[in-house]
């Protein structure tokens, strides 16, 4: 399985708009992160997690020129803000796209996205086709891959991670159960979302992740999620447990 971080940053980017501070001004490329989302490349199919508003930007950089499905852990728009680009896909490999998510992003998706799902559509517009997460424990296939939901807490909002193989991804949360994180044991790598140094309202702290991966012990860490407000990639992660890493765009892993 391969594994590609197309963004790491949290929802406004790094560096910010008018942000001149350190982190923003750096010259470090680990530095610049655009909005989350991860590719994974697994048995011959191509799956996106999250398609943010980077979208386009994120496939033209990493090359990927096939997409079988896209997978969404929640509704908000620094994770759904790009979807209207799969149309290229549908034109490239003329087919519908499919698009996994819970049946309240799905509906959430339908009003944003109101012409893809309108009876007469305008032409040229994206085509999907959309599966429903029903069940938040019970694992489910994506293009014939099997995936295990994981819940989360981000604040009051339920979203999803996910468990592919060894392979786990959450981001956007503050709060995992016991039996969430049970089914993170054993993972071979465990990417999960560190905002910044102080609490958060929904995010975990780089303290609270760190007590989370010492809990589920990973092989690896990747954090993910990250704003300007961590401090500078180099410098942070030389703070951090051995197997441990900051994540940044670009950055591809075989698991």
């Amino acid at each position: 399985m391969q594994i590609t971080f197309l963004g790491t940053g949290t929802s406004q980017g790094v560096p910010v708009i008018g942000c001149h501070c350190p982190v923003c001004s750096s010259l470090d490329f680990r530095d610049q992160r655009l909005r989350v989302s991860v590719h994974v490349q697994v048995q011959g199919r191509s799956i996106i997690i999250d398609s943010g508003p980077d979208f386009r930007q994120q496939v033209l950089r990493a090359r990927i020129d096939r997409l079988d499905a896209l997978v969404f852990t929640h509704e908000h728009k620094d994770h759904t803000a790009g979807m209207d680009d799969i149309r290229a896909y549908n034109f490239k490999q003329q087919q519908d796209m499919p698009v996994y998510a819970e049946p309240r992003v799905l509906e959430q998706l339908r009003r944003e996205y109101a012409y893809i799902f309108a009876d007469k559509k305008y032409p040229g517009v994206p085509q999907v086709q959309t599966h429903a997460i029903l069940s938040d424990t019970a694992a489910f296939e994506v293009e014939g891959i099997e995936f295990q939901p994981i819940r989360a807490l981000h604040y009051k909002l339920p979203v999803l991670g996910f468990r592919v193989g060894n392979f786990s991804y959450v981001t956007d949360a503050n709060h995992l159960s016991p039996e969430s994180r049970e089914r993170l044991r054993g993972s071979e790598v465990l990417v999960l979302n560190a905002l910044r140094h102080e609490p958060h309202l929904s995010h975990f702290s780089l303290s609270e992740a760190l007590e989370v991966i010492e809990d589920v012990q990973p092989r690896w860490a990747y954090l993910t999620h990250i704003s300007h407000l961590l401090g500078k990639h180099r410098e942070v992660e030389a703070t951090l447990p051995p197997n441990v890493f900051l994540a940044y765009d670009g950055l591809r892993l075989e698991v």
